[in-house]
């Protein structure tokens, strides 16, 4: 009988994505365009600059085509507008990134925040936050940054 319950139960679940590698993919690179499209929301004016740094860090991130990050980017920013949290989204990039790839995301949204040449508090404050949830040192987010903004000085 518990067993019959049991079965019941896990019917009710959605798959985990666990169980289907593509699946678990698509979430990982959800969960990252989110975090990224978090940082894009942050400031209160839109530069087209923004959303092309989050499309350019999904298509290094992830090897993905043009029109697959501007179709992930847009799946994330209806996603981001829904999230109540940010949690949800992190603790599945813990769960498949190692440190160097975190520091590696970190320096993208340092991208996406940098992308209109100004960065505001909430900016700063948003990406900050994410960088501890994903357990991210704070000399190494600051190194991350530092890193950003000379690669942007070396552009000009």
């Amino acid at each position: 009988m518990l067993k019959t319950l049991k079965d019941l139960f896990d019917s009710l679940l959605p798959p985990s994505p666990e169980a289907d590698p593509r699946a678990a993919e698509h979430a990982l690179q959800l969960a990252t365009a989110v975090m990224l499209v978090e940082v894009m929301r942050a400031d209160t004016s839109f530069h087209p600059g923004e959303r092309e740094a989050v499309q350019a860090a999904l298509r290094d991130k992830f090897a993905l085509a043009d029109d697959e990050a501007q179709r992930l980017a847009e799946l994330a920013e209806a996603t981001a507008h829904q999230a109540t949290d940010l949690f949800a989204f992190t603790s599945r990039i813990n769960e498949r990134f190692e440190m160097p790839q975190k520091l590696r995301m970190v320096e993208h949204l340092w991208r996406v925040a940098l992308a209109d040449g100004h960065l505001s508090d909430h900016e700063r404050h948003v990406l900050w936050r994410i960088a501890d949830l994903l357990h991210v040192p704070q000399g190494a987010y600051v190194h991350a940054r530092l890193r950003v903004q000379a690669e942007r000085a070396a552009d000009l």
